[in-house]
C-alpha cells in the first residue's frame, strides 16, 4: 500500500487464525511471521498465598493492601498506599485468582466484572483476550493511555521505571486492539506509526476474531 512518498508495510507478528480483514490486508502488502514464543519453564508446585481484595470504582480498580507482589509483576500504578489497576489487569488477575473484587462491599465474579466493564468500554472483551495472550507470552504489559493506544508492551524482564532509560528499557510496543470487523482510515494508520516512532517504539494492530482468535500486524513506515 502506498501514501504519499512512503510505502506502509505490514508485518504478521503471530497469526492464530486467518480473518477476512487480514487476508484482504495482506494481499496488498508483503509480510513475514514473527514468532514471540511461550513463556517456557518448569512451574513448580503452586504455594498457598493470600490473595488482595480490590475495590472497584467507576473506571478503574483500587488495591490498598497486600499489593507488592503485584507491584513486583509490574501490574497497576503505584500511588499514596494504594495500587491502582484498569479494568483490564483487573480481569486477567481476577480470572488467574490472583485478587478478589468487591463493589460496595458486594463480591464480584469474574463475568460479573466483564459485564460491568462492557459498560465503562465497549472494547473490554478484546482488550482482556490481548492483554491475556501477552502476559502469558511473559511480556510486560502497561496501559497506554496516555500514549493514545491501548497498551505498552516491554520485553521480559523489563522493570518499568521513570527517567532515563536503556535500549532495552524502553517501550517495544504499542498496541491498538480491535474485533475483526472494524475498518481503518490512512490517516489513523498514520497517526498510530507516526506515535510509536516518536517513542521508538513499534506498532502493533490486534485483531480479535469471534473465536478470540488473535491476529498481530505490525506495521512501520518504510521510505522508497
Amino acid at each position: 500500500m502506498r501514501g504519499g512518498s512512503s510505502v506502509w508495510e505490514s508485518t504478521r507478528l503471530k497469526t492464530f487464525s486467518q480473518s477476512p480483514w487480514s487476508r484482504g490486508f495482506e494481499s496488498h502488502s508483503p509480510h513475514k511471521v514473527i514468532n514471540i514464543p511461550k513463556k517456557t519453564g518448569k512451574t513448580s508446585k503452586a504455594k498457598k498465598e493470600n490473595v488482595p481484595s480490590a475495590e472497584v470504582l467507576e473506571n478503574k480498580v483500587v488495591v490498598h493492601r497486600g499489593y507488592g507482589s503485584l507491584v513486583e509483576r509490574s501490574f497497576g500504578r503505584k500511588g499514596d498506599r494504594k495500587l491502582e489497576m484498569s479494568l483490564t489487569e483487573a480481569l486477567y488477575l481476577l480470572k488467574k485468582k490472583k485478587i478478589e473484587v468487591k463493589r460496595k462491599t458486594k463480591k464480584m465474579s469474574f463475568n460479573g466484572l466483564m459485564k460491568f466493564s462492557l459498560k465503562k468500554d465497549t472494547r473490554i472483551h478484546e482488550k482482556h483476550v490481548v492483554y491475556s495472550d501477552l502476559r502469558e507470552r511473559g511480556l510486560v504489559v502497561k496501559t497506554g493511555f496516555k500514549f493514545g493506544c491501548d497498551f505498552r508492551v516491554y520485553q521480559r524482564g523489563v522493570g518499568v521505571k521513570k527517567g532515563p532509560k536503556t535500549a532495552k528499557e524502553h517501550t517495544k510496543w504499542i498496541v491498538f486492539t480491535v474485533p475483526e470487523d472494524y475498518t481503518c482510515s490512512f490517516a489513523e494508520l498514520s497517526r498510530a506509526v507516526r506515535l510509536a516512532h516518536s517513542i521508538r517504539a513499534r506498532m502493533l494492530w490486534s485483531v480479535v476474531d469471534n473465536e478470540n482468535d488473535i491476529t498481530y500486524f505490525e506495521v512501520v513506515r518504510v521510505k522508497p
